[in-house]
Formats: structure tokens, sequence, C-alpha cells
């Protein structure tokens, strides 16, 4: 199924429908190409909207098949964040964030593993925070918060398929990693602003998805995001 991009209103009604480039597409013709496009279940899986909210931004999970692997036990994943303009709906500059390889094998030979963007945030900068989660069947998941630079990365909305290309990838650069907190981790999926604190701080809210499964719990974990000369107002 082709992804799509679609504004509705807050109780549900259809407002319009952003047209995506064809390079976001199964299909063509009428006909699936197996040889290009995104991969079941790993088309676009965060959006963000810029603070000026002018821009929508958009991440895949992996990369489309024409662009590289999706992600394995050795190999990273290039995926494409795209932007369009909210007015016009026009798309704009794209670039290339580099996931982790799968970071746990499972715990048998041969079991499920993935690692994938599963959200973003737009940060008042120009950069964004990049959610990686990752799941390894028998030892759970895994996730990592990243902050990108997109300094030296190439916008590459005209090249149609990376493999073979050249360019530069955004930076990132690790902020947490959740394995290091202590808690039970799930299925994160979902991340956004807070409230600010009575100390004028931002806070940070993730959220968790249960699959329907009674195994699993929709979680909340929340953080203060604190500015210092060291980290010049970086997420903390």
């Amino acid at each position: 199924i082709d992804p799509v991009l679609r504004a509705a209103t807050a109780d549900g009604r259809f407002l319009r429908e952003i047209e995506l480039p064809a390079r976001y597409r199964v299909s063509a013709d009428g006909k699936i190409d197996l040889k290009r496009g995104p991969r079941n279940n790993l088309a676009f899986e965060g959006l963000a909207v810029s603070p000026d909210a002018e821009t929508l931004i958009v991440a895949l999970e992996n990369a489309l098949i024409q662009d590289g692997p999706k992600a394995s036990l050795t190999e990273t994943s290039p995926v494409r964040v795209a932007t369009f303009d909210i007015a016009s709906g026009q798309p704009g500059p794209e670039w290339v964030y580099v996931t982790d390889p799968i970071p746990q094998a499972p715990a048998k030979a041969g079991g499920f593993a993935d690692n994938g963007v599963s959200d973003i945030l737009a940060l008042d900068d120009g950069a964004l925070l990049v959610m990686e989660r990752g799941y390894s069947t028998g030892k759970g998941n895994s996730i990592r918060l990243y902050r990108t630079d997109k300094q030296n990365a190439t916008d590459v909305s005209g090249i149609d398929a990376l493999a073979g290309a050249a360019w530069t990838p955004l930076g990132k650069t690790l902020v947490l990693d959740l394995a290091t907190l202590g808690v039970a981790l799930d299925n994160f999926e979902g991340m956004d602003f807070g409230p600010r604190l009575p100390n004028g701080n931002r806070t940070l809210v993730l959220v968790s998805d249960d699959n329907f499964n009674d195994a699993q719990v929709t979680k909340f974990l929340a953080f203060e995001i604190v500015d210092t000369a060291a980290n010049q107002g970086r997420p903390h």
C-alpha cells in the first residue's frame, strides 16, 4: 500500500492530502514494483512540525529499497528525512539519517530483530531529536535518542536512488540511551514536548505502543530538558 500524508480536523474529517514524490510509492501504473519504494511496514514512521509551523518533516523507519539495506545486526540503514511546505504542500529539502545496526541479537538464532526510526521532534535551532527503537526476540527493546546536525549534510531531494550516489548524512550525537535509566523499556514510538516546568525548562515526554498485547503496557516517561553552557541548549 502506498504511504500517504493527509491532514484532518480534530474530529477526523478529511482536509487534504499532500502529494508525495514518486520514489515513495510502491506501485507504478497500478502494479507493485518490488525493486523500489518503501519496504513493507517500514514507510513513514516519524513526523514533526517545525517550530515556526511552516514545515512538515517526515522520516521513514528504514531505507527505501532503492536507497540501501534495512538495518541488520551488521548493517546500518539510510533513512530519508523529507520536508514539505505546509501551506502549499510542495516538497522541500531531504536529508539522510543513518540508523545504528540492530543493537542486540535475538536470544535464539533466527529470531526476529529490528531497529529503525520511530519518531522525530523538531528543535528550535533547526536540529532534530530522533528516536531509534530496536527490538530483539527474547532480549526486548532498545531505545536511543539522537540529536542531528545538518551542517554538512547533502540535500538528496534530487537523488532518486541513494545506492551508488555520493551524499553525506546528517550528523548524529547520542543524547540518551534509555537502557541506562534502570527502568523496564517497551515499544516506545512517540515523543513530544510537554508543559514547561516552574523553572521555565521544557519537558520531553515519550510514549510506548502496547501493540494490543496483554503482555505489554502503554508507558510514559517524562524528562526535564536542561539548558547549560556545556550543551548550548541541547536536550539533556
